[in-house]
């Protein structure tokens, strides 16, 4: 039997073998072997740095292995670019989207096609005959940028099919879907798979996985481990496959007696350069001893709500008033982020932008460790110990991957980063602790670290404002939810009570209306 039967009678749609690729002096991927199946939905799992992406950047042509075999239906391949990645029915859809917003759907679609390719007329009716074979639903004369979020990955599912791809790979495709949206992109998955599609999708979100896949693959740190039925597997020994160890899962929520007004917004309003609504009569307390989640679609105004409290972002109108330890009310409206800290509010802050605003590239852990005291006024003259040993607690507490204290954040991965910013923050023993994404780029094992790192720092009696995108962590690890849409509070719920469902909807609540 030729090669190409015996992979079709295996049903392989593709075989990599012995795949590596190396950045440098560091290999991302080694000696990897995979095999994706048609009419299958398979998971590919792994801790952030484990080559995932690399890999599925090889078979849609955006990189090339250094080693190893790519064989597509039966025949081996050399895919030197997404356009070959195409040619040979392999379309990735990528977490970040790539479209114009000023064009339609249809000339979104038709875009980078050739000339003769380019009738627009042809291609929205090839686009709704998609859309009715699969479950889509999408206009193909709207402009993006009057598109939700999944609307707008839809576009981008609908341009890999049009372009006749029957091998399709999405990168963490619900990281910004509400549950209601994510449950239709299921449906339109399995749909495809019913078509005979071979589906990988790269996520983290391990009731996903168990929800959607057939199979699951895992890489840890470059290699591959292994692929297992989905129907035989649960998440825990899933992510001792990832991490190499057993790993407990269980976010600890317990009540703190007696919590306190600490933090109290209102009517907050935040106004951008170009005149647009970013945060519209915000109103909401936190309290001492509470875990405060803050839940939206992307852009609803998280990142301007935490950088308005912290003095970085101008406010239109509105209060902010902290509650210092003598109980006396301290308005933070209109001050800087220096003047905050010397009128002695105790704020810490883990932004979204983790250089820049948060940490000095340039600099080593000791470095930024030693920002803080510089900050707290204690003078031009700084001791290095105190920040040294500080640098060196956070190292050996979050597992900081990095050659030493000394060498520059820059060069350290995503996940580094954050380890470094939240640790130097927590360590400043605040009163009030906001976070924004503080696992975003974290493995498994260092965000169950962090969760519960938050959570005792709530039981110290600190006011935690946790801004998340993971809406099961949110009700398990919260204890109340405020729902941002638009840049409006859609409802503050009780985690303990309230469904995952419910915070959905509230994240759609205003989507019509937007932020004027």
């Amino acid at each position: 039997m030729s090669l190409r039967g015996k992979a079709l009678e295996n049903n392989y749609a593709i075989d990599m073998r012995g795949i590596t690729k190396r950045f440098g002096q560091v290999v991302a991927n080694d000696s990897i072997d995979l095999k994706i199946n048609r009419g299958e939905i398979l998971a590919l799992l792994g801790e952030n740095g484990s080559g995932k992406t690399t890999l599925m950047n090889m078979l849609s042509g955006i990189y090339q292995p250094d080693d190893g075999e790519i064989y597509c239906n039966g025949e081996r391949v050399y895919i030197r670019s997404p356009k070959e990645a195409f040619e040979h029915g392999i379309g990735m859809i990528h977490q970040h989207y790539k479209l114009i917003e000023v064009f339609t759907a249809a000339e979104n679609i038709i875009l980078g096609l050739d000339e003769e390719k380019m009738d627009l007329s042809k291609t929205s009716e090839k686009v709704r005959d998609i859309c009715r074979k699969y479950g889509f639903d999408v206009d193909p004369s709207q402009k993006v940028y009057d598109m939700s979020v999944s609307q707008k990955q839809t576009v981008e599912i609908v341009k890999v099919l049009y372009r006749g791809a029957d091998i399709l790979i999405l990168d963490e495709p619900t990281a910004v879907l509400t549950p209601q949206e994510t449950q239709k992109l299921f449906t339109v998955l399995r749909n495809m798979k019913a078509d005979g599609k071979a589906i990988v999708i790269i996520t983290h979100k391990l009731h996903e996985v168990m929800e959607v896949s057939d199979k699951v693959a895992v890489l840890r740190k470059g290699k591959y481990i292994g692929t297992v039925k989905t129907s035989e597997t649960n998440p825990q020994a899933l992510t001792d496959m990832m991490v190499g160890h057993a790993v407990t899962l269980n976010i600890d929520r317990p009540r703190y007696d007696n919590p306190q007004k600490k933090l109290i917004v209102e009517n907050l309003t935040c106004i951008d350069e170009e005149g647009v609504k970013k945060l519209d009569s915000v109103s909401f307390i936190a309290n001492t001893g509470e875990i405060l989640g803050v839940a939206g679609i992307s852009g609803s105004g998280q990142k301007e709500l935490l950088e308005a409290i912290t003095g970085l972002y101008p406010v239109k109108q509105g209060s902010i008033r902290f509650i210092n330890k003598e109980g006396n009310e301290v308005e933070l409206v209109g001050k800087t982020p220096m003047k905050i800290r010397q009128t002695g509010v105790g704020m810490a802050f883990v932004p979204e932008d983790r250089l820049g605003m948060g940490l000095v590239g340039s600099m080593g852990m000791t470095g930024n460790m030693m920002l803080r005291s510089w900050r707290n006024g204690k003078g031009a003259l700084l001791r290095k110990k105190p920040p040294e040993e500080l640098a060196n607690r956070v190292l050996e507490e979050l597992e900081v991957v990095t050659p030493g204290v000394d060498y520059p954040v820059r060069r350290l991965s995503g996940g580094n980063v954050q380890k470094v910013l939240v640790g130097r923050e927590i360590s400043s023993q605040p009163e009030v602790l906001m976070t924004a994404y503080a696992v975003r780029g974290l493995d498994i094992n260092t965000s169950y670290t962090i969760y519960n790192l938050l959570t005792e720092q709530k039981m110290k009696g600190v006011a935690v404002v946790y801004v998340g995108e993971d809406l099961d962590v949110l009700l398990e690890l919260a204890d109340r939810i405020l729902v941002l849409c638009g840049g409006q509070v859609a409802g503050i719920a009780d985690a303990r009570t309230t469904t995952k469902e419910e915070i959905g909807l509230m994240m759609t609540q205003f989507s019509t209306k937007g932020a004027e």
